[in-house]
C-alpha cells in the first residue's frame, strides 16, 4: 500500500470538497444568470473588505479563528488561507474596422455572453513550527500577500472560427496578511490555544464611491481556513470536553467558526468557515456535483433548471463557466442518478440497527416494523388495494385526467398555497398516504415544468375538500 508523504493530504482533501461548497457558496444562483434579481447582490460569505471600507454595509477587514489544540507529538502547523479574488469580466464587440466596441451583450449559438464578476481562487499557505508561533515570535512568523491589479482578454469566435468579439478581465489589488499564534492554556492538560488572525490591509483610499460594488474588487471573498497539526489533537469547539469549556467559552471567533474536518474520527484536522458547520462535515452522496446555491435543495434545483427555456439556457452558459457546468450537469444526468435526489433517510439506523438499510434512498427503505414494505411504494404495499380510481365532488365524478380548480383552505400551513389557489389543475392519480386519507395528485395546468413534474411524478396533493371539479374542456 502507499502511503501518503504527506499525512495531512488525504484529510485536506476531504476537507477542501467541503470547503469549496462554502467557498463558493451563493456564487452564481438559481436561474443562474447574470439578468436575474437575486444575482446582482452576490458574495453574501465571508468577505473581507480593505480598511477604508469596514464598517460599511455590515462587512469587516478582519477575520479571526480560536481553537483549542493539544500539541501531543505534534510540532508544526500547517495552514491554508482559501479565497475568491473577484474580476470584473465586460463583453466587446468586434467592429468592421478592427476595433472593440463594449457593449451589453453578445449573442452566440450556443450561449449569450454578458458582463459579470468572476472569481478566482487564491491560496496562502504557512507551514511553521508550533515552538515559533508563541506571543514574542509570532510576528516573525507573518505571512504578507499582495496581489497586484491585471488586466487580460480572451478572444470571443463563433461557430466557424472567425473572432467576434472579446472578453475584458479587470483585476484590482488585494493585499492582506495571516498571523497565527500559540498560546499555552493552564491546568495538566497540555493544551493550547492556537488563534489565528486573517486581515485586509489593501491601501485603497476612501473615495466618494463608498459603496460595496466598489469595494468588492479589493476584498477576499469566501474567506476561509484549513488547519492541520500531524500527530496533535484539535479539541471540538461545538461539543469539548468538560476541562477544556471554560477555554473555549473564552474564545473569540470573529466572523468564522472553527469544526473539526476530514474523515470521521479524525482530529488533526479544523475547517474555519464563515458559515457555522457541524464537525466532520461532508457533502451528501447524493450529491452529482455542485450547483452553487445551497438556499435550495439539489432535487427542486434540478428539476427548476431542467424546465429552463433553452434562450435561458443559453444565458447561463453566457454568465459563467461554472453556471454552464450547471446546466450541462442537468440535461445529461442520468435518470438513476435524478431519482436519488429525492433524499435518503439516515436516521433510521438507530431504531433497525442496519447500516445498508438506513443509508438507503428514501424510496427503497423498510419500515422500522420490520414489515418489508418500501415508503410511498403502492405496489408493494396490501393496502394501496384499497385507493379508490376516482372520487366524487360536488356531484362530479373526478380521477385521472379531470381538470379542477385549486382551492386550498386556510387550515392548510404551507405558504405555497396563497400562490395556488385559484389556478387550474389537471388530476393525474387518486392516492392514499400511510394513514387511510385520500389525495389527489395534480399538475398545475400553466406550470412550465409541468412536462418534467410528469416524467419524474413530482406533483402537488390535496384532499378532494380543497379543490372544485371544472366543466368546461381543456
Amino acid at each position: 500500500m502507499t502511503r501518503s508523504l504527506n499525512p495531512l493530504a488525504d484529510g485536506f482533501d476531504q476537507a477542501r470538497a467541503v470547503a469549496d461548497a462554502v467557498l463558493f457558496e451563493g456564487y452564481v444562483l438559481y436561474p443562474y444568470r447574470a439578468s436575474a434579481a437575486k444575482n446582482r447582490v452576490r458574495w453574501q460569505f465571508g468577505v473581507l473588505v480593505p480598511p477604508a471600507w469596514a464598517g460599511t454595509g455590515g462587512e469587516h477587514d478582519v477575520q479571526r479563528t480560536e481553537c483549542l489544540l493539544e500539541p501531543r507529538e505534534g510540532d508544526r502547523l500547517h495552514a491554508e488561507l482559501r479565497f475568491l479574488r473577484v474580476r470584473r469580466r465586460t463583453v466587446e464587440r468586434l467592429a468592421d474596422d478592427g476595433t472593440f466596441t463594449e457593449v451589453s451583450e453578445l449573442e452566440l449559438p450556443d450561449r449569450v455572453l454578458v458582463p459579470w464578476d468572476e472569481g478566482t481562487e487564491e491560496r496562502v499557505l504557512i507551514h511553521a513550527p508550533l515552538a515559533e508561533l508563541t506571543e514574542d515570535q509570532a510576528h516573525a512568523r507573518a505571512v504578507t500577500f499582495d496581489l497586484p491589479s491585471a488586466t487580460s482578454h480572451e478572444s470571443v469566435t463563433d461557430e466557424e472560427g472567425r473572432t467576434v468579439g472579446r472578453l475584458v478581465r479587470r483585476g484590482s489589488r488585494v493585499k492582506g496578511d495571516l498571523r497565527p499564534q500559540v498560546e499555552e492554556l493552564p491546568g495538566p492538560y497540555g493544551a493550547v490555544r492556537l488563534s489565528v488572525t486573517v486581515r485586509n490591509i489593501t491601501p485603497v483610499a476612501s473615495t466618494a464611491d463608498t459603496g460595496r460594488e466598489a469595494a468588492l474588487p479589493h476584498s477576499m471573498v469566501g474567506t476561509h481556513l484549513l488547519l492541520g497539526v500531524p500527530g496533535g489533537r484539535f479539541l471540538s469547539m461545538t461539543d469539548p470536553p468538560e476541562w477544556a469549556r471554560p477555554a473555549v467559552d473564552a474564545s473569540h471567533n470573529d466572523g468564522t467558526w472553527p469544526v473539526l474536518a476530514g474523515p470521521p474520527g479524525g482530529d488533526d484536522i479544523v475547517l474555519s468557515s464563515p458559515i457555522i458547520l457541524e464537525d466532520h462535515p461532508a457533502l451528501a452522496d447524493e450529491s452529482p456535483g455542485p450547483l452553487y446555491d445551497a438556499t435550495e435543495i439539489d432535487e427542486i434545483l434540478s428539476l427548476r433548471t431542467a424546465a429552463l427555456t433553452e434562450r435561458e439556457k443559453r444565458e447561463a452558459r453566457g454568465t459563467d463557466a461554472r453556471a454552464a457546468e450547471v446546466v450541462d450537469l442537468v440535461d445529461s444526468m442520468p435518470e438513476a442518478i435524478r431519482e436519488r435526489l429525492h433524499g435518503a433517510i439516515r436516521g433510521l439506523r438507530d431504531v433497525t440497527g442496519d447500516d445498508d438499510v438506513a443509508d438507503s434512498p428514501a424510496a427503497g427503505l423498510s419500515l422500522p416494523d420490520g414489515s418489508g414494505h418500501p415508503w410511498w411504494d403502492p405496489a408493494q404495499d396490501p393496502e394501496a388495494d384499497r385507493t379508490p380510481v376516482t372520487v366524487v365532488i360536488d356531484g362530479e365524478t373526478v380521477g385521472a385526467g379531470s381538470r379542477v380548480l385549486l382551492t386550498p383552505g386556510a387550515r392548510r400551513s404551507d405558504a405555497q398555497d396563497a400562490f395556488l389557489f385559484g389556478r387550474h389543475a389537471t388530476v393525474e392519480t387518486v392516492v392514499n398516504d400511510l394513514d387511510g386519507e385520500t389525495h389527489l395528485a395534480v399538475v398545475v395546468d400553466d406550470d412550465p415544468g409541468t412536462d418534467v413534474r410528469r416524467d419524474q411524478g413530482r406533483f402537488l396533493y390535496f384532499k378532494p375538500d380543497e379543490v372544485a371539479p371544472l366543466k368546461e374542456a381543456p
